[in-house]
């Protein structure tokens, strides 16, 4: 039986793992072409969520820890949507900025 938090950690997981792959699928296409700010923090987003499942995996991150830095990078891809609805889809050097500096900071907690 699982528990609360249990199948709220499960469903994020799946949620992720599902943005991950719909972003392997959109590698390399005329999307990427026209929006390389929103890919770079979009690929950064899905390298983080694979280090965060590598971490727990290993024993070296617990599901606690893990599922707040999931909530965090849920938060920084809305930020970016957001972002990309007032700009024409786009996001400027400004905003890229302010949403790499918010992934380093998740990507410290992460560890290697």
């Amino acid at each position: 039986m699982l528990t609360r938090r249990s199948k709220a950690l499960l469903a994020i997981t799946i949620a992720l793992a599902i943005a991950g792959i719909s972003a392997d699928a959109m590698a390399d296409t005329q999307w990427d072409k026209n929006h390389p700010a929103r890919d770079q923090v979009n690929d950064r987003l899905h390298t983080q969520n694979k280090r965060i499942h590598k971490q727990v995996k290993t024993g070296a991150m617990s599901h606690r820890q893990a599922r707040r830095l999931h909530q965090q990078d849920v938060r920084i891809r809305q930020e970016e949507r957001d972002m990309a609805s007032q700009n024409d889809g786009r996001i400027n050097q400004r905003e890229q900025n302010t949403l790499n500096q918010q992934e380093n900071r998740i990507s410290q907690r992460i560890g290697q």
